[in-house]
Protein backbone atom coordinates (compact mmCIF):
# COMPACT_ATOMS: atom_id res chain seq x y z
CA UNK A 1 0.00 0.00 0.00
CA UNK A 2 1.28 3.44 -0.93
CA UNK A 3 0.55 6.07 1.70
CA UNK A 4 -0.89 9.36 0.45
CA UNK A 5 1.74 12.09 0.48
CA UNK A 6 0.07 14.98 2.33
CA UNK A 7 2.90 17.17 3.62
CA UNK A 8 3.97 20.38 1.89
CA UNK A 9 7.63 20.84 2.73
CA UNK A 10 9.40 22.17 5.82
CA UNK A 11 7.53 24.57 8.08
CA UNK A 12 10.76 25.25 9.97
CA UNK A 13 13.87 23.59 11.27
CA UNK A 14 15.16 24.87 14.62
CA UNK A 15 18.59 25.07 16.27
CA UNK A 16 20.01 26.54 19.49
CA UNK A 17 22.41 29.48 19.32
CA UNK A 18 24.74 31.15 21.81
CA UNK A 19 25.51 33.95 19.31
CA UNK A 20 22.24 35.61 18.28
CA UNK A 21 24.01 38.70 16.94
CA UNK A 22 26.27 36.66 14.66
CA UNK A 23 23.31 34.51 13.62
CA UNK A 24 21.30 37.57 12.57
CA UNK A 25 24.27 39.03 10.71
CA UNK A 26 24.83 35.76 8.82
CA UNK A 27 21.26 34.91 7.82
CA UNK A 28 19.69 38.36 7.52
CA UNK A 29 22.51 40.74 6.65
CA UNK A 30 24.82 38.49 4.58
CA UNK A 31 22.42 36.03 2.96
CA UNK A 32 19.42 38.36 2.82
CA UNK A 33 16.92 36.05 4.58
CA UNK A 34 14.29 38.31 6.21
CA UNK A 35 13.20 37.83 9.82
CA UNK A 36 9.57 36.72 9.58
CA UNK A 37 8.57 35.72 13.11
CA UNK A 38 9.77 35.75 16.70
CA UNK A 39 8.49 34.43 20.02
CA UNK A 40 9.56 36.02 23.30
CA UNK A 41 8.89 33.62 26.15
CA UNK A 42 9.23 34.14 29.91
CA UNK A 43 8.30 31.59 32.55
CA UNK A 44 7.93 28.87 29.97
CA UNK A 45 7.91 25.21 30.99
CA UNK A 46 9.39 23.89 34.25
CA UNK A 47 10.76 26.17 36.96
CA UNK A 48 14.36 25.96 35.77
CA UNK A 49 13.51 26.81 32.14
CA UNK A 50 15.26 30.08 31.18
CA UNK A 51 13.59 32.95 29.39
CA UNK A 52 14.24 32.75 25.66
CA UNK A 53 13.61 34.17 22.22
CA UNK A 54 12.72 31.97 19.27
CA UNK A 55 13.31 33.76 15.95
CA UNK A 56 12.70 32.73 12.35
CA UNK A 57 14.20 33.53 8.93
CA UNK A 58 12.46 33.01 5.58
CA UNK A 59 14.53 30.66 3.38
CA UNK A 60 12.05 30.63 0.48
CA UNK A 61 9.07 28.51 -0.58
CA UNK A 62 7.33 29.31 2.74
CA UNK A 63 10.09 27.37 4.57
CA UNK A 64 11.91 28.84 7.56
CA UNK A 65 15.01 28.30 9.66
CA UNK A 66 14.66 29.18 13.33
CA UNK A 67 16.90 29.61 16.37
CA UNK A 68 16.49 29.50 20.13
CA UNK A 69 18.52 31.89 22.30
CA UNK A 70 18.25 31.10 26.03
CA UNK A 71 19.11 34.03 28.29
CA UNK A 72 21.81 33.17 30.83
CA UNK A 73 22.58 29.73 29.41
CA UNK A 74 26.29 29.13 28.92
CA UNK A 75 27.72 26.91 26.14
CA UNK A 76 27.11 23.29 26.99
CA UNK A 77 30.39 21.79 25.71
CA UNK A 78 33.87 22.92 24.80
CA UNK A 79 34.88 20.50 22.05
CA UNK A 80 36.75 22.21 19.24
CA UNK A 81 34.97 20.17 16.55
CA UNK A 82 31.24 20.27 15.93
CA UNK A 83 28.75 23.00 16.66
CA UNK A 84 26.94 24.56 19.61
CA UNK A 85 24.56 21.60 19.72
CA UNK A 86 27.02 18.72 19.52
CA UNK A 87 30.73 18.48 20.11
CA UNK A 88 32.97 15.74 18.77
CA UNK A 89 36.23 14.45 20.17
CA UNK A 90 39.37 13.66 18.17
CA UNK A 91 38.36 10.01 17.74
CA UNK A 92 35.34 10.91 15.58
CA UNK A 93 36.13 10.92 11.81
CA UNK A 94 35.88 14.28 10.06
CA UNK A 95 33.43 12.92 7.46
CA UNK A 96 31.04 12.06 10.30
CA UNK A 97 31.36 15.51 11.87
CA UNK A 98 30.55 17.17 8.52
CA UNK A 99 27.67 14.87 7.56
CA UNK A 100 24.97 16.81 9.47
CA UNK A 101 24.07 19.96 7.54
CA UNK A 102 21.30 22.11 6.10
CA UNK A 103 21.01 22.27 2.28
CA UNK A 104 19.12 25.18 0.70
CA UNK A 105 18.02 24.94 -2.94
CA UNK A 106 18.57 27.67 -5.54
CA UNK A 107 17.30 27.71 -9.12
CA UNK A 108 20.47 27.95 -11.19
CA UNK A 109 24.21 28.57 -11.27
CA UNK A 110 23.81 32.35 -11.35
CA UNK A 111 21.94 32.25 -8.05
CA UNK A 112 24.49 29.83 -6.60
CA UNK A 113 27.34 32.17 -7.55
CA UNK A 114 25.47 35.13 -6.09
CA UNK A 115 25.33 33.40 -2.71
CA UNK A 116 29.00 32.52 -3.11
CA UNK A 117 29.74 36.21 -3.65
CA UNK A 118 27.76 37.22 -0.55
CA UNK A 119 29.51 34.64 1.60
CA UNK A 120 32.99 35.34 0.24
CA UNK A 121 32.50 39.04 1.05
CA UNK A 122 31.57 38.17 4.64
CA UNK A 123 33.21 36.65 7.71
CA UNK A 124 31.93 33.22 6.60
CA UNK A 125 33.48 32.57 3.15
CA UNK A 126 32.72 29.49 1.08
CA UNK A 127 34.83 26.51 2.15
CA UNK A 128 34.02 24.14 -0.73
CA UNK A 129 32.36 24.23 -4.16
CA UNK A 130 31.66 20.75 -5.50
CA UNK A 131 29.80 19.13 -8.38
CA UNK A 132 28.52 15.72 -7.34
CA UNK A 133 26.03 13.44 -9.08
CA UNK A 134 23.18 15.70 -10.24
CA UNK A 135 23.92 18.84 -8.18
CA UNK A 136 26.49 21.58 -7.64
CA UNK A 137 26.93 22.91 -4.11
CA UNK A 138 28.79 25.45 -2.02
CA UNK A 139 29.41 24.97 1.70
CA UNK A 140 30.25 27.09 4.71
CA UNK A 141 29.69 27.08 8.46
CA UNK A 142 27.41 29.61 10.14
CA UNK A 143 28.38 31.44 13.38
CA UNK A 144 27.11 28.49 15.43
CA UNK A 145 29.27 25.94 13.64
CA UNK A 146 26.37 24.46 11.67
CA UNK A 147 27.30 23.47 8.11
CA UNK A 148 25.14 25.23 5.50
CA UNK A 149 24.96 24.15 1.86
CA UNK A 150 23.54 26.00 -1.14
CA UNK A 151 22.78 23.66 -4.03
CA UNK A 152 21.45 23.81 -7.57
CA UNK A 153 20.40 21.00 -9.90
CA UNK A 154 22.66 20.45 -12.90
CA UNK A 155 19.94 18.41 -14.64
CA UNK A 156 16.54 16.91 -13.80
CA UNK A 157 16.41 13.63 -11.90
CA UNK A 158 14.92 10.95 -14.17
CA UNK A 159 12.20 8.42 -13.28
CA UNK A 160 14.82 5.71 -13.77
CA UNK A 161 16.94 7.30 -11.04
CA UNK A 162 13.93 7.37 -8.71
CA UNK A 163 13.44 3.65 -9.39
CA UNK A 164 17.13 3.05 -8.73
CA UNK A 165 16.90 4.94 -5.43
CA UNK A 166 14.05 2.73 -4.24
CA UNK A 167 15.95 -0.39 -5.28
CA UNK A 168 18.98 0.82 -3.36
CA UNK A 169 16.98 1.47 -0.19
CA UNK A 170 15.20 -1.90 -0.38
CA UNK A 171 18.60 -3.58 -0.75
CA UNK A 172 20.03 -1.53 2.12
CA UNK A 173 17.24 -2.54 4.49
CA UNK A 174 17.83 -6.20 3.66
CA UNK A 175 21.60 -5.91 4.15
CA UNK A 176 21.57 -4.02 7.47
CA UNK A 177 19.14 -6.60 8.88
CA UNK A 178 21.95 -9.19 8.63
CA UNK A 179 25.34 -9.34 10.41
CA UNK A 180 28.29 -7.34 9.05
CA UNK A 181 26.63 -5.19 6.39
CA UNK A 182 28.95 -3.89 3.68
CA UNK A 183 28.84 -1.90 0.46
CA UNK A 184 29.66 -5.06 -1.53
CA UNK A 185 26.72 -6.89 0.03
CA UNK A 186 24.48 -3.92 -0.81
CA UNK A 187 25.43 -4.07 -4.51
CA UNK A 188 24.98 -7.85 -4.59
CA UNK A 189 21.54 -7.64 -3.00
CA UNK A 190 20.54 -4.84 -5.37
CA UNK A 191 21.50 -7.02 -8.34
CA UNK A 192 19.34 -9.84 -6.93
CA UNK A 193 16.37 -7.48 -6.63
CA UNK A 194 16.82 -6.28 -10.22
CA UNK A 195 16.72 -9.87 -11.48
CA UNK A 196 13.72 -10.72 -9.30
CA UNK A 197 11.70 -7.71 -10.42
CA UNK A 198 12.69 -7.54 -14.09
CA UNK A 199 9.75 -9.64 -15.31
CA UNK A 200 7.22 -7.41 -13.54
CA UNK A 201 8.85 -4.28 -14.99
CA UNK A 202 8.77 -5.76 -18.49
CA UNK A 203 5.12 -6.70 -18.11
CA UNK A 204 4.28 -3.22 -16.87
CA UNK A 205 6.15 -1.60 -19.74
CA UNK A 206 4.36 -3.82 -22.28
CA UNK A 207 0.98 -2.97 -20.77
CA UNK A 208 1.76 0.74 -20.88
CA UNK A 209 2.83 0.47 -24.52
CA UNK A 210 -0.38 -1.40 -25.37
CA UNK A 211 -2.50 1.27 -23.67
CA UNK A 212 -0.70 4.01 -25.60
CA UNK A 213 -1.28 2.23 -28.91
CA UNK A 214 -4.96 1.68 -28.10
CA UNK A 215 -5.43 5.39 -27.35
CA UNK A 216 -3.95 6.30 -30.74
Amino acid sequence: MTLEHKVRGVDHTAFPTFDPAGTVRFYRDVLGFPVVHSICAAGWGPENHPDFIHFFFDIGNDDRIAFFYYFGLEPVHDHERGDVYAGFGPDVPEFFVRSRHLAIHVDDQDDLLEYRRRLDDSSWPVEMQIQHETIESIYTHDPNGYMVEFTRAMRPVTPQEDLDANLTIDALLDVVAEPEPSFGKLLARKAELIVARAADWEAGASAATGDAVAQV
